[in-house]
């Protein structure tokens, strides 16, 4: 079969898209810790706004893509999974130059919400991988695919922050952003071979049809919901950690590089666990170590609301990390052993769209919680959220889980 034609090949097209994904990661996540920084230069000065725009901008651009993530899924089916990997790397490379040229705070509100319309890369290459790994190596294919995620998210806060302090131009962090990007869409063009595509049993089948069809697929819904709450329970500190460390410590100087760092501490943690994690979830099973991971944010979460210390902080971040490296992996290497390979890009969709939703609804809950009642809270409300994802999934998620194969 093609399909095993290419599953020969899987370990080239894996460690591409390791590479890949590390690139668009950094430029992603170069931006983060100076959003709540740049956004005086746009008229929102107050801390309140601030930290509620913040929430806003890393909110919406998720909104959106959980909107439309499905229906890139549906088409990366039917005409290749390799060219939405390259509309979305190309998407990120545009919009964020532009948000450089940016003067006025609609400006930076639309141009987000546009690169949300147009991107959604993870979805896209995890689904490429996905498609071209054979299913017992699917927890060691995605949790390296996610280490290479994650060390972009470590190494792109820390950079942004130390060049922002260097130049004192936040403008100049967006136009790197974009070059960054561009970096992505040539190696994807020239390195990368496409997963074959297979025609669609039902060749007129709309996006409903095909979302029915995988709704009747046993714990596969239960999966999209946990999803959801774990990135709604990640997501939510990114817009007041960097107002946090400016609570936890007296100077001034530095504050950019201090919060990349504090940003970029959990995914120094994620890259420790992720590839273990990945392969030992193949061997222990996917729904034990989706488990274990949830549980331990939690537990990891909580304290972060009584720090007094800088260091303090970033040691409960790292340790947070360790558990949400496992996360993801499993739980996508779980959608992989269960969906038929024919929908496994409009299964990714949906899985990312679940994911877009949480990374939506955390921010943005997450900055108004702080401006709300205060900062400390966001951390227990977190740790809560992760605490009932756990009791739940324990629950709904069928402890034969493991041992369906995809048909």
């Amino acid at each position: 079969m093609l399909v095993d034609t290419y599953q020969e090949n899987w370990i080239r097209t894996l460690w591409l898209m390791v590479g890949i994904q590390f690139t668009m990661s950094v430029a992603l996540s170069v931006v983060s810790p100076i959003l709540p920084l740049f956004l005086p230069e746009l008229g929102v000065t107050s801390p309140g706004a601030i930290n509620f725009w913040s929430g806003v901008l890393n909110s919406l651009n998720f909104l959106i893509a959980a909107l439309v993530s499905p229906i890139w899924g549906l088409i990366a089916d039917k005409y290749g999974r390799k060219m939405m990997v390259l509309r979305s790397s190309l998407a990120i490379c545009i919009f964020t130059a532009l948000m450089g040229l940016s003067h006025h705070l609609w400006q930076l509100v639309g141009l987000r919400t546009l690169m949300g319309a147009f991107s959604g890369f993870s979805a896209s290459a995890i689904a490429l991988v996905a498609t071209q790994t054979p299913e017992r190596k699917l927890g060691y294919a995605l949790g390296w695919l996610s280490t290479g995620q994650l060390v972009g998210t470590l190494t792109g806060p820390l950079f942004g922050g130390a060049l922002a302090d260097l130049t004192g131009d936040y403008r100049l962090t967006f136009f790197l952003t974009s070059t960054i990007a561009a970096t992505a869409v040539l190696m994807t063009y020239f390195a990368v071979s496409d997963s074959p595509k297979q025609p669609p049993k039902d060749k007129e089948q709309t996006i409903f049809r095909a979302i029915s069809s995988l709704a009747k697929i046993r714990g596969l819904l239960p999966i999209f919901l946990v999803l959801l709450l774990a990135q709604f329970g990640v997501r939510s500190v990114q817009p007041i950690i960097t107002p946090f460390i400016q609570e936890l410590i007296s100077t001034r100087t530095g504050i950019a590089t201090l919060a990349g760092f504090a940003f970029s501490v959990t995914g120094i943690a994620d890259v420790i666990a992720s590839p273990f994690l990945g392969k030992r979830s193949d061997q222990l099973g996917y729904r034990r170590v989706l488990l274990i991971c949830l549980l331990g944010a939690a537990i990891s979460s909580l304290p972060q609301s009584v720090v007094s210390e800088y260091w303090q902080f970033v040691a409960l971040r790292f340790l947070v990390g360790i558990f949400v490296g496992g996360i993801l992996p499993t739980a996508n290497a779980l959608v992989g052993q269960l969906v038929p390979y024919e929908q496994r890009g409009l299964a990714y969709g949906i899985t990312a769209s679940a994911a877009f939703f949480g990374s939506f609804l955390g921010p943005f809950t997450g900055g108004s919680v702080a401006a709300l009642i205060g900062i400390r809270w966001v951390f227990v409300i977190t740790a809560l959220l992760f605490a009932a994802n756990f009791l739940w999934a324990s629950r709904v998620l069928p402890k034969d889980i493991d041992y369906k194969p995809a048909s």
